[in-house]
């Protein structure tokens, strides 16, 4: 069916599917440097002795880092099956 979908697609409509395509990539590389800039933050957070209160943004931070990671993944997939189905209208 994808093969027929990319036979019926002029030469315009074809390079655009592929920037979506990209533009998906760099939205799912976008979440992981997000979860990554919390994972990191709440590393620097627990290092911190002084300050027993500071703990807990430590956990909040991983928390965060995981969730994001989590919504990035699961928004790939997502756009990821509409394109490949062609289904354009409500992504």
């Amino acid at each position: 069916m994808e093969n027929d979908l990319e036979r019926e697609l002029i030469i315009r409509d074809y390079l655009a599917r592929q920037r979506t395509t990209l533009a998906n990539d760099r939205t799912l590389l976008s979440f992981i440097r997000t979860a990554l800039y919390f994972l990191v933050s709440g590393t620097a957070l627990f290092e911190v002795k002084e300050l027993d209160h500071v703990r807990d943004l430590g956990y909040l931070a991983f928390g965060l880092s995981l969730v994001f990671l989590l919504i990035g993944i699961a928004n790939y997939f997502r756009v990821r099956k509409k394109l490949k189905k062609g289904n354009y209208l409500n992504m």
